[in-house]
């Protein structure tokens, strides 16, 4: 029974990204931030609908640290998209 919830939870992320991709293709805004950020929504949605109601498998307790670093890279992408649109005079 682990198995089966722990393919449908993998299904559903690879369905995700795969019509992430397809999306972002026809509207012509396929770029790597974009992609890792909604992908990264994804995750974190696909990981709440499939959450089991009682008792957590290790496998899921393992997702924390993936959604951590997905979480960091969020942050670096932002981070990055600041200093994009701050002025040259703010730094100094």
């Amino acid at each position: 029974m682990g198995t089966s919830r722990r393919m449908r939870f993998v299904h559903g992320q690879i369905a995700w990204m795969l019509a992430t991709a397809m999306v972002l293709v026809l509207l012509g805004s396929l770029s790597y931030e974009l992609f890792f950020v909604v992908s990264l929504l994804g995750f974190l949605i696909v990981t709440e609908l499939t959450a089991p109601i009682v008792i957590t498998p290790a496998w899921r307790r393992r997702l924390r640290w993936i959604i951590a670093l997905g979480l960091l890279g969020f942050a670096y992408v932002v981070v990055r998209r600041i200093l994009e649109i701050l002025p040259p005079e703010v730094f100094g």
